[in-house]
C-alpha cells in the first residue's frame, strides 16, 4: 500500500455516448464535496477530434441556500458553450439558449 500525504489523486471515469467519448478527471482530494479542478477530454467518434476543457462539479443545494447537497455532475465551458457531463450519463452542449447536443450514454 502507498501512502501519499497531502497530494490530491486524480480519479477518472469515462463516458461514452452514441456520438462522443468523454474523459473526465477530478483533480481534487477524495472526499471534497465539490471540485473546482476537474478536466475534459472530449473525443468526436465520427472525426476524432478533441476537444480539452478545464471545469468543475455540479450540486443541488440544501436547504440553507449555500452548502451543496446532491452530486449532479460536472460543467466546462468554452467561451459562451456550456458543456455539461450529468451523474445519469447525459452529456449536454448548450450555447446560449440553443442545446447543440444532448445525448445519453453509459459510464465506464
Amino acid at each position: 500500500m502507498s501512502l501519499l500525504l497531502g497530494m490530491s489523486l486524480a480519479r477518472a471515469a469515462t463516458l461514452t455516448t452514441p456520438s462522443f467519448i468523454v474523459e473526465v478527471t477530478v483533480n481534487c482530494e477524495e472526499g471534497n464535496v465539490t471540485c473546482d479542478d476537474v478536466g475534459y477530454v472530449g473525443t468526436s467518434k465520427k472525426t476524432g477530434k478533441r476537444i480539452k476543457l478545464h471545469g468543475k462539479t455540479m450540486h443541488t443545494l440544501c436547504a440553507d441556500g449555500v452548502t451543496p447537497c446532491r452530486f449532479l455532475g460536472y460543467e466546462f465551458r468554452n467561451g459562451k458553450t456550456n458543456y455539461q457531463v450529468l451523474d445519469d450519463g447525459t452529456l449536454l452542449v448548450v450555447q446560449g439558449k440553443k442545446t447543440l447536443l444532448n445525448e445519453k450514454g453509459e459510464w465506464q
